[in-house]
């Protein structure tokens, strides 16, 4: 990590990780981003993919390295820009790259359906 701070993961292979995706709302105090937050996961958990946690814990930095922690493959962030923009975007993180790339909510079940293949 830049500022010299170790990151724990634990690298299990995708299929194998307890929790397949964390949703996180940015902010848990703001009703319109949480709504969309438990919407999302919802619906992800009805496309068979997996365990699906809403993480609304608090700092989203803290959440990530949780979701590191235990192993968790992806984790999608729902934002400002997820209830402002149309369509609905959210950020998708990838534990083991820690890229980050937007992605429309209505594509989120085709995409995490190709993840987990």
């Amino acid at each position: 990590m830049p500022n010299g701070e170790t990151r724990l993961v634990l690298k299990l292979k995708k299929h194998l990780s307890p929790v397949k995706v964390a949703v996180i709302p940015l902010k848990r105090n703001n009703e319109q981003i949480v709504t969309l937050a438990h919407q999302i996961k919802e619906d992800l958990l009805k496309t068979g993919i997996g365990r699906v946690m809403l993480e609304d814990s608090g700092n989203i930095g803290k959440a990530y390295r949780r979701h590191d922690e235990i192993g968790t493959p992806i984790c999608i962030t729902v934002d400002f820009e997820s209830i402002e923009q149309s369509p609905a975007t959210v950020t998708l993180r990838n534990r083991d790259t820690m890229a980050q790339e937007r992605v429309a909510v209505a594509d989120l079940p085709k995409y995490l359906k190709e993840f987990f293949l």
